[in-house]
């Protein structure tokens, strides 16, 4: 193991909020009366999957910073990430009288987390949260960088704010019940930060691949560690997405209008990593990744339970389509992320339709006659 003393990542004072990886719940409370929420309501944020399984173990732990603590528990699935759910939210914020002084602790993986946060952010024009992400894939993203957001119709976190957290809290032990597809979805970002940032940490990814399945308590916090590392570098450098951070959209593009054409049925790491082994083909394509490199990182998804493919009836031009609702449009062009080699990715506004479509229809395997 870790020292646990170790196991935490700072920011910068700008950022203003540290990530603590903890194997439980013990120091949260002093976590939370270092930042100064003593006496504070605190109002707990979560679905109806994980509340059931740490609501009340997370309520006993901190009870020492407050007596006022309550809850607020929305239906689990992506199609509650709406404006409805949130209104809802506000309704029991001004039911249980939250304050601008007081805390809203989202306790969940993403949906969770952006739909707390974008409540904070606008709740009394407002108020302060924390994150505490139960899901690989949020550990490692979504509860990073202050990203909050709904989605609105066919649009994917169309509204939005920017709110950074007081404090990302995780408990890695939530990880030891979360279900493999969703533990195979969380890798789906953790290998795409290798490839934007780090070849060594890409190449060490692949080469625990085993433990990493096995989701041994070490290889797992060296893991999450460097990929909230390589988060933190890349938001505090550009906390607003005016540029590098954009690096994080890499396979997103395709990997969104993948997840809309398949109606969410798919995970979003799963699109995340179809959208990346597209955006690698173009980048092949474009003489910057070799033959052999496209076709490793490609097939590296599948020790780790990821699709590479798509169904044989996937209508690519349907797809195509979809990627012009993304949100990362710049003056009427997508800012798509490619590789100019394994472990540095760059932001490309020349990327054409006819490119694309060629990387969608990579993915789609058709049956032979």
């Amino acid at each position: 193991m870790l020292n646990e003393n170790n196991i935490f990542v700072k920011t910068s004072e700008d950022s203003g909020y540290d990530i603590m990886l903890r194997h439980d719940f013990s120091d949260i409370a002093d976590a939370l009366s270092e930042l100064g929420y003593n006496g504070r309501r605190l109002c707990i944020v979560s679905d109806s999957n994980v509340f059931p399984l740490y609501g009340s173990g997370l309520t006993d732990a901190l009870k020492p910073v407050s007596e006022d603590i309550y809850n607020i528990v929305f239906s689990a699935g992506e199609e509650h990430k709406n404006l409805d759910t949130v209104k809802e939210i506000y309704k029991a914020l001004i039911k249980y009288r939250l304050d601008r002084k007081d805390l809203i602790i989202a306790l969940g993986g993403g949906v969770t987390g952006d739909m707390a946060g974008y409540s904070a952010a606008t709740y009394l024009r407002g108020v302060d949260f924390i994150q505490i992400p139960t899901t690989l894939l949020s550990c490692t993203d979504s509860s990073i960088g202050g990203k909050t957001g709904v989605d609105f119709d066919e649009y994917k976190n169309m509204v939005g704010a920017f709110h950074m957290p007081r404090l990302v809290y995780m408990n890695l032990s939530t990880l030891k019940t979360l279900p493999d597809t969703e533990f195979a979805s969380g890798m789906g970002e953790i290998i795409k930060h290798g490839l934007i940032k780090d070849a060594s940490y890409y190449e060490w990814v692949i080469n625990n691949f085993s433990e990493i399945n096995e989701r041994e308590d070490d290889i797992l916090s060296r893991m999450i560690r460097r990929s909230c590392e390589i988060k933190r570098d890349v938001v505090e450098n550009d906390p607003t997405e005016q540029g590098e951070r954009a690096l994080l959209n890499f396979g997103h593009t395709i990997g969104h209008a993948i997840e809309k054409y398949m109606d969410f049925k798919l995970r979003h790491g799963e699109c995340v990593a179809l959208g990346t082994i597209a955006a690698c083909f173009i980048s092949y394509k474009r003489g910057m990744l070799s033959t052999e490199e496209f076709y490793e990182i490609r097939d590296m998804f599948v020790p780790f339970d990821l699709p590479i493919t798509l169904p044989d009836d996937a209508d690519a031009e349907k797809i195509l389509a979809l990627t012009k609702s993304d949100k990362k449009m710049s003056a009427g062009r997508i800012r798509f992320i490619l590789l100019k080699d394994v472990g540095k990715a760059y932001i490309d506004t020349t990327v054409t339709d006819e490119e694309m479509l060629a990387g969608i229809n990579e993915l789609i395997i058709k049956d032979e006659e």
